[in-house]
């Protein structure tokens, strides 16, 4: 609760969009941020760990067509 009424004084103080700006980047890093760790090469331990459902899977590799 204390954190909440910290974050509503500091946002008095400073226009809201500019919070706004701050809390959706912080949200876009942590989703891109996440998606591109659970697509990428696990560290030593992690190799086993299955990917959420949420994650959607990003294939690097071009996919080859019949003509070429």
């Amino acid at each position: 609760m204390l954190i909440l009424l910290n974050f509503l004084a500091a946002t008095t103080k400073f226009p809201t969009y500019f919070v706004a700006v701050y809390v959706v980047g912080f949200i876009a890093a942590v989703t891109i941020g996440s998606i591109a760790w659970y697509n990428s090469t696990k560290p030593a331990g992690w190799e086993d760990t299955e990917r959420p459902n949420i994650v959607p899977k990003i294939d690097l590799e071009p996919k080859q067509t019949k003509d070429g």
